[in-house]
C-alpha cells in the first residue's frame, strides 16, 4: 500500500479555516493558500524531485477542496505549481518560494489599483450600497476617502454569517456613516442610494458573476430603480475553466448555518436548503472594476484569455 505524503499542519489548518469560514474573502483565501504551500515546500522532506512534487500536489488539493466555488483559490494553486521548476529538490524549492512571493505581492499590489480605479466611480455625496463583505468593494470606499470624496453607505446584514457586520465596522474604521439595514429591506432602500457595490467570488467568460447569495435579486432590484451596479473583483476572480464550457459549481453549505437543531425538532420535518452564492447575468451589472481597468461584463472574456489563454491546467490533479 503505498503511503500518501505528509501534508504540513499549516496546510492543514489553512484549510480547516477556509472550509470553516475562519479565514474570508477570495483574495485573503487566496493568500493564505499561496502562504500555505510556501510552507509545505519549505519544510518538506521530500528526497527526490518527484516526491517532492507529488507532496505539493497532495498539499495543493486539500486546500482546492475546501471552497468549490472561490476561485480565487485554485488560481492561486495553480499560479505557485505552474512555475514550479527544477532538478533537484533544492531547485524545486527555491522556485515555489519564489512563486508564493510574487504571488502574495501582486496580490497586494492588485487590490491598491483595483480600489484606485473603482474610487474614481464615486463622487461626493454617493451612497453606497453593500452586501456580504468584500475586501475588493471596501478597497474602493477605502481609495475614495483617502481623496478625500465624502461617502455614505446602506450595508446589508448578509444572513445567515451576518458578514455586513463585518463590512459595517470596516466602513466605520475609515469614517463612513454606516446604516446597517436587514436583508429583507434591501429594495425599500434602493432609492436612497447611488450605487450597488458588491464583490464576487467568481467571474465567467460571458460576464456573469457569482457571489454571495441575494446578489441576483439585488441586481435586479437596483436595475429596476436605475441604481448602478458595480461589482469590484481582482483578476484572481476569474473563472477560467468558464472559458471551455465549465460550469460554475456553486456551494451547498451546512443547514445549521440557518437552523439550529432544536429550531428544525420543533418545526417537523423539513428540507433546509443552504446555497452560498448565486449567479448575476451580466445583463444586470453595468462594471466589472479590476486592478487592470474596468469593463463592461461583456467585455471581460477579453482579459481572460489574455490572461489565461484558452485552457487551463489544474496541476493538483496530475
Amino acid at each position: 500500500m503505498v503511503q500518501s505524503p505528509a501534508v504540513h499542519p499549516e496546510v492543514r489548518e489553512t484549510a480547516r479555516q477556509i472550509a470553516e469560514m475562519e479565514t474570508r474573502g477570495a483574495a485573503t483565501i487566496a493568500d493564505e493558500a499561496a502562504a500555505a504551500l510556501g510552507a509545505q515546500a519549505a519544510e518538506s522532506d521530500a528526497d527526490d524531485p518527484e516526491a517532492f512534487r507529488t507532496e505539493m500536489r497532495t498539499a495543493a488539493r486539500e486546500l482546492h477542496d475546501t471552497r468549490p466555488t472561490a476561485v480565487s483559490l485554485p488560481n492561486a494553486l495553480r499560479y505557485v505549481l505552474t512555475g514550479m521548476e527544477g532538478e533537484s529538490v533544492a531547485a524545486l524549492k527555491r522556485s515555489v518560494e519564489r512563486r508564493v512571493d510574487e504571488f502574495r505581492a501582486d496580490l497586494e499590489d492588485a487590490q491598491e489599483q483595483l480600489g484606485r480605479i473603482g474610487a474614481g466611480r464615486l463622487r461626493d455625496g454617493d451612497v453606497v450600497m453593500t452586501h456580504c463583505h468584500s475586501t475588493d468593494a471596501l478597497a474602493c470606499v477605502e481609495a475614495a476617502v483617502e481623496r478625500g470624496t465624502e461617502v455614505e453607505a446602506v450595508v446589508k446584514e448578509t444572513r445567515p454569517r451576518n458578514q455586513g457586520h463585518i463590512t459595517a465596522k470596516r466602513l466605520r474604521e475609515l469614517g463612513v456613516p454606516v446604516t446597517l439595514i436587514v436583508d429583507n429591506a434591501a429594495h425599500r432602500y434602493m432609492d436612497d442610494v447611488d450605487h450597488l457595490l458588491v464583490g464576487a467570488d467568481s467571474i465567467a467568460a460571458d460576464g456573469s458573476v457569482v457571489n454571495k447569495i441575494g446578489t441576483a435579486g439585488l441586481a435586479v432590484s437596483a436595475r429596476d430603480r436605475g441604481v448602478p451596479v458595480m461589482v469590484a473583483a481582482q483578476s484572481i476572480k476569474l473563472h477560467p475553466k468558464t472559458l471551455t464550457g465549465g460550469a460554475v459549481e456553486i456551494e451547498e453549505r451546512d443547514d445549521v448555518e440557518v437552523i439550529t437543531e432544536d429550531d428544525r425538532a420543533d418545526i417537523g420535518e423539513i428540507e433546509v436548503a443552504n446555497p452560498a452564492f448565486d449567479v448575476t447575468p451580466p445583463r444586470h451589472v453595468d462594471a466589472i472594476v479590476t486592478e487592470r481597468g474596468q469593463f463592461p461584463p461583456e467585455s471581460v472574456v477579453v482579459l481572460m484569455r489574455e490572461l489565461f489563454g484558452e485552457s487551463v491546467e489544474e496541476p493538483w490533479t496530475e
